[in-house]
C-alpha cells in the first residue's frame, strides 16, 4: 500500500539510530553482489540478517568478464556465497539448496542439471556440488581445480590460493570419476607428484602446482 501524503513535524520522526548503517550496509552489499533480482536477493539479505545467518553477499565485485561469468549467471563468487552458507552442514538437503540457489537468483535449470550430473537424490554432499559447481564455470578439470581453490583459501585475494592436499584429492578424484575417461593410473601419477610438491609446502597445493599437468579432461555440464 503507498503512503499518502500526509506530513510530519520533525518531533514526530522518530528514526531508529541502528537504521542508517544497516541501509548503508546493504547498500554495499548490493553493489557488490549486482544480483539479478533485487527484491528476490534482498528478501533474502533481511531474512539472514534478521536470524544471524550467513548473509548472501559477495566478498567483492565480479567482472562480466567471459571466463568467469557464464551466460546463467553462475561465478565463483556466487558459489563462495553458497559455500560460506551450506559448507559448515557437510550434507545439505536439497530443499534447502534450492532456496539458498533461488535467493541469489541463480536459474532453477543450472542446478536441476548439476543436480543430475552428481545424481543427488534429497540432499547432496556438499564438496561434491561445489566441485560440479566449479566445473559448470569452466568446463575442465584443470579450470575446476583452480576456481576450487580460490573458493575454499584462507590466503588472502589475489594470493596463492593453498588448499589442504587432502581436499584437492578429494575432488580431483571425484571429477575425475565424474569424468570417466580418466584411468586409474593417470590419477595416481599426478596425486603422486602433487604430494611431493605438498609435502614441500606443508601439505598445501596451490593452482601453480598443477597448471602444467595434464588434467584438462572435459566435464559434461
Amino acid at each position: 500500500m503507498p503512503l499518502n501524503d500526509t506530513m510530519f513535524c520533525a518531533q514526530q520522526i522518530n528514526i531508529p539510530p541502528e537504521l542508517p548503517d544497516i541501509l548503508k550496509q546493504f547498500t554495499k552489499a548490493a553493489i557488490r553482489t549486482q544480483p539479478q533480482d533485487v527484491l528476490q536477493w534482498s528478501a533474502a539479505y533481511f531474512f539472514a540478517l534478521s536470524r544471524g545467518e550467513t548473509l548472501p553477499v559477495k566478498e567483492r565485485l565480479e567482472m562480466p568478464v567471459a571466463t568467469q561469468k557464464t551466460d546463467t549467471g553462475l561465478t565463483a563468487g556466487l558459489l563462495k556465497v553458497l559455500h560460506k552458507q551450506l559448507s559448515p552442514q557437510g550434507y545439505v538437503e536439497v530443499g534447502e539448496l534450492r532456496q539458498k540457489w533461488k535467493d541469489i537468483c541463480l536459474p532453477k535449470e543450472k542446478l536441476d542439471s548439476i543436480l543430475e550430473l552428481g545424481n543427488f537424490a534429497s540432499e547432496v554432499e556438499w564438496m561434491k556440488f561445489l566441485a560440479l559447481g566449479c566445473s559448470a564455470l569452466g568446463g575442465t578439470i584443470s579450470s575446476a581445480l583452480k576456481h576450487a581453490c580460490e573458493i575454499l583459501t584462507s590466503d588472502p585475494e589475489g594470493g596463492a590460493a593453498r588448499i589442504p592436499f587432502e581436499t584437492f584429492k578429494f575432488i580431483f578424484t571425484y571429477l575425475a570419476y565424474v569424468d570417466g575417461d580418466i584411468s586409474d593410473s593417470h590419477i595416481d601419477t599426478v596425486l603422486s607428484s602433487l604430494q611431493e610438491e605438498a609435502t614441500r609446502q606443508h601439505g598445501m597445493v596451490q593452482p601453480s602446482n598443477f597448471q602444467n599437468l595434464t588434467l584438462d579432461q572435459r566435464i559434461i555440464n
